[in-house]
């Protein structure tokens, strides 16, 4: 009798729990390459998988998952002294291979001394992209930072000069050089600096760890520590580092998770047709 009522009282106590977690709103694609908008009012703590979530006022996070990301994850929340586990499961995606020649050989093999350059500009890029504030415009809508021809997709493969590279992390946006490129969201500039694969490189804070990079500027318009707001100019299209021709490179992270743009919830886009 006392193993029954013991085992009632947790299962009444488990309910309870669930319940007292009803209201937690999620927003996003769950598919690879997602981020994902949260909010519980009150929440307290908040883990997703293993990794602790920075945690707004009103009970709002986010997270994500990358281009090859397995399909179950684990959302952990805690309230008022309740903790619950939400099972997440995003699904998997095919993405395009892509053919480009002609790029210059020192860019699909670069010679060793730039090297270390290259090594220095990784590191440089991984220390901007560890930065955690409290910056709430990752929970505004975002909106296109150019206007052109979406040329290229995040997730898909390049073969340069027939040898395969890396897949590629972000959405491109050809258009001629001088092009204006505006910031998609608010924030603050947290680098501007000119690198050996990504030419002129703006890196913009959001907040709560999720950061936009626009890669092969012409020119920037805006310098590091500036705040920017949606709609500001903050840079040209051009066609510096290892390009055959002029577009924006524009991607998204959550910490170092690298994310698909065409995916922020809300943002209105139309990506080109599946070959």
């Amino acid at each position: 009798m006392k193993v029954w009522v013991k085992a009632l009282s947790l299962l009444v106590s488990l309910s309870a729990s669930v319940s007292a977690f009803d209201d937690l709103t999620l927003e996003g694609q769950f598919t690879q390459g997602g981020l994902i908008r949260g909010q519980l009012p009150g929440v307290s703590k908040a883990w997703f998988n293993d990794t602790p979530l920075p945690v707004s006022a009103d009970g709002r996070f986010v997270f994500g998952v990358g281009r090859d990301a397995p399909a179950n994850h684990e959302l952990h929340l805690e309230r008022d002294g309740k903790k619950v586990t939400k099972s997440l499961q995003f699904s998997p995606r095919q993405y395009d291979i892509q053919r480009v020649n002609g790029v210059a050989q020192k860019y699909v093999t670069p010679p060793s001394d730039v090297t270390e350059r290259i090594r220095r500009d990784n590191q440089k890029v991984r220390i901007v992209r560890t930065t955690q504030s409290a910056l709430p415009y990752i929970f505004t809508t975002p909106i296109m930072p150019a206007a052109g021809r979406i040329s290229g997709v995040y997730g898909s493969q390049r073969i340069f000069n027939g040898e395969p590279r890396n897949p590629h992390y972000g959405l491109d946006v050809a258009a001629p050089t001088g092009t204006p490129v505006i910031a998609p969201l608010s924030g603050t500039v947290l680098l501007a600096d000119d690198l050996y694969y990504s030419g002129l490189t703006l890196i913009i804070d959001h907040g709560f760890g999720v950061s936009s990079t626009f890669m092969h500027l012409d020119s920037f318009t805006v310098q590091e520590g500036a705040k920017v707001v949606q709609g500001d100019q903050i840079g040209t299209i051009g066609a510096t580092g290892r390009v055959t021709g002029p577009h924006l490179d524009w991607r998204i992270n959550w910490q170092q998770e690298r994310l698909d743009p065409a995916l922020l919830p809300g943002l209105a886009i139309t990506l080109p047709k599946a070959k």
